[in-house]
């Protein structure tokens, strides 16, 4: 099978999906606009052609040159798994007459507003929303929905320019900010815990899932420089808890249509239990979530996933060993990273449960920590228990220092 990934060498995640895919047998050609010298080299590696275009985000221009270039590559699956090229991986499909999601099934992914009407029709619970495209919009939305609401944009991804509102002054407040956001979902602010529920599916059958924890949410973590945000893979995928988020999860994918691929829903589960939607991306997380996904069951979900699209099977035993947390890091004051604290000890302390440091090294700038949720690199642990994961998740929040300046 002849497989074209769409930027197989960017984001950061792209290459090691680009690798599964050569790996389960399949043969990958690529296109992006990274010129070949700067895609990285395991990506390189698992590539049988690259096509460079100009501007990957001009679709008419792209269409059109993979349809040249088709002629001399058969092209039998496009996959994407980068957010912002769903629609462009779509539109190529059904240009070239290929198998795979469609624009129409694409949209209600990428569209905030539209994904949360379809699951509305199909009974499932979700925030009270509106679309606003003005600031008269939003505020007329505000006043149906009451406060507090959280405003965020129609196509965006992560929790980037997402703000909670709680009244009308501080909406007044927020409004500016949100000028150069074409589309915006204002929608009711709910109290809770948020979780996530990731899939790896092939012709309707989920073969693999995990749920995550956020620590602390991510509307909060992206508001408080201090914070050093946590992502936690939950060993105890099946514990009662989490049963509502487990049967929206599939109750979702189903509304949607979503027969195969990797899928990222986030939900809340509010003090009284009840399981509430968040949004869905039919790509997997970022941010390193696929990691923590391998180091808790020890697995390769980037093979996984490959196997999956291309063999519609998942043959890895999974076996949940371990929860494991990745713990981002934000270094003090501004300019380069002068001074690392605290490492050597939890290392020593922690020992074999770490098993993964990545931070910016001595002498590199500091990265905008409102830009990217990495920001200054991050640690990764991991322990059958959960509670001593927290425990070493939290030590490193605040034993783990870097100091810029």
């Amino acid at each position: 099978m002849n497989v074209l990934m769409i930027s197989p060498g960017f984001p950061a995640e792209m290459p090691y999906f680009t690798r599964g895919l050569a790996e389960v047998g399949a043969r990958v050609l690529g296109v992006g606009d990274q010129p070949p010298p700067l895609v990285p080299e395991i990506a390189r590696r698992a590539l049988s052609d690259y096509l460079q275009v100009r501007n990957l985000w001009d679709e008419e221009a792209v269409i059109a040159e993979l349809k040249r270039w088709s002629k001399r590559q058969r092209i039998d699956r496009i996959e994407c798994l980068w957010e912002p090229g769903m629609l462009l991986a779509a539109r190529l499909r059904e240009a070239l007459g290929l198998p795979g999601m469609t624009v129409e099934e694409t949209l209600p992914l990428r569209d905030k507003e539209r994904m949360k009407q379809v699951l509305d029709r199909a009974g499932i619970r979700t925030p009270r929303h509106a679309r606003a495209t003005t600031a008269g919009q939003v505020r007329a939305a505000a006043e149906r929905i009451g406060y507090p609401l959280i405003v965020k944009p129609i196509a965006g991804a992560g929790s980037a320019d997402t703000y909670r509102v709680d009244d009308a002054a501080h909406l007044e407040r927020v409004l500016p900010r949100l000028r150069h956001v074409p589309e915006v979902s204002v929608e009711e602010f709910i109290d809770g815990e948020e979780y996530t529920f990731d899939t790896i599916c092939a012709g309707g059958e989920v073969f693999y899932y995990n749920v995550s924890w956020y620590r602390p949410r991510p509307l909060i973590a992206r508001s408080e420089e201090w914070i050093s945000p946590q992502t936690v893979a939950l060993r105890r995928v099946d514990q009662p808890e989490l049963a509502g988020g487990r049967a929206m999860g599939l109750a979702v994918l189903k509304a949607l249509g979503f027969r195969t691929g990797f899928s990222h829903m986030e939900w809340f589960r509010k003090p009284d239990g009840e399981a509430v939607f968040g949004e869905i991306g039919g790509r997997p997380p970022g941010a390193r979530s696929v990691d923590i996904m391998n180091y808790a069951c020890d697995l390769d979900v980037y093979r996984g996933w490959a196997e999956a699209v291309v063999h519609r099977r998942f043959s890895q035993p999974i076996e949940r060993k371990y929860n494991a947390a990745v713990i981002f890091k934000r270094a003090q004051g501004q300019g380069r990273i002068r001074r690392i604290a605290g490492l050597g000890k939890l290392l020593a302390d922690f020992g074999p449960h770490v098993v993964c440091v990545d931070l910016a090294p001595v002498g590199a700038p500091r990265r905008d920590w409102r830009q990217t949720l990495i920001s200054d690199g991050y640690l990764i642990v991991r322990h059958p228990e959960l509670r001593a994961t927290l425990e070493m998740a939290d030590r490193v929040g605040t034993d783990l220092q870097l100091f810029a300046g």
